[in-house]
């Protein structure tokens, strides 16, 4: 994953997002990124600072790529990386409650091997499902500026491009990835929103011909999980009806 051109600009991130050729190559050039100062700065000083539970390991402390096949007909949109989860061990949900929640919920539908997501090197693999995030770095407080938003959105767009052959669905988790996108969705696929564009919640579906069929599911958080606001059954539900748009199941 070393060896990308930094991207340290909006332009920067545009032209190199635009070039990769292959997931790989976006997965190279997400994580060299340096163009938004507020995230590189928060993102490098809780790989420094760290909590105290992780103080003898090495946090990864960069923009956290996306994880799943190419061929995926599936895809799962977060909101960003968790400071002391993906910013500390580099892959996606891996390492946090939210991600403990995630990929049980996708290892009893099927879509992953195993149940857990501890560390890159953890031996998790996802069936038919890629996971990557509006945002690729740890924002403070988990809550990206609009700018930085639409910085890193080339990632993203390059990103759905390259699956957009085998894609099918998407999950949106939560409110700001549903947001994240209609942008994505323009600029990949050429279709404007609905009028009006229709609002976040959990379970709701939109259908716009052309394209993915976007599903709404109540993001994995442990503001969301602990206080019941959702179960594992409400995403087994989600799950269930990926699958069936995806004509898994």
């Amino acid at each position: 994953m070393l060896g990308a051109v930094l991207s340290r600009t909006p332009e920067e991130v545009s032209a190199h997002a635009a070039a990769a050729a292959d997931l790989t190559a976006v997965d190279a050039g997400v994580a060299d990124c340096f163009a938004c100062p507020r995230l590189v700065a928060w993102r490098e000083e809780v790989a420094v600072v760290k909590r105290a539970s992780f103080r003898d390991q090495d946090y990864w402390g960069r923009p956290v790529p996306g994880f799943g096949p190419a061929d995926a007909p599936i895809a799962i949109l977060g909101l960003a990386p968790a400071a002391h989860g993906g910013n500390r061990t580099g892959r996606i949900f891996t390492g946090d409650r939210s991600g403990d929640v995630l990929f049980a919920a996708l290892h009893r539908a099927g879509l992953a091997n195993q149940p857990t997501s501890v560390s890159a090197d953890d031996g998790l693999a996802l069936h038919h499902t890629r996971i990557f995030a509006a945002v690729r770095c740890a924002p403070p407080d988990n809550k990206p500026l609009p700018v930085e938003r639409d910085t890193c959105a080339p990632w993203l767009h390059r990103e759905l491009a390259l699956i957009r052959p085998t894609l099918r669905v998407v999950v949106a988790l939560g409110a700001f990835a549903w947001a994240a996108w209609w942008p994505a969705m323009t600029a990949v696929y050429g279709h404007k929103p609905p009028v009006p564009r229709p609002a976040f919640g959990h379970g709701a579906q939109v259908s716009v011909p052309g394209t993915p069929d976007l599903l709404g599911c109540y993001h994995v958080s442990q503001q969301n999980t602990f206080t019941g606001r959702l179960t594992p059954a409400m995403l087994d539900d989600v799950f269930a009806s990926a699958k069936r748009l995806a004509g898994l199941a």
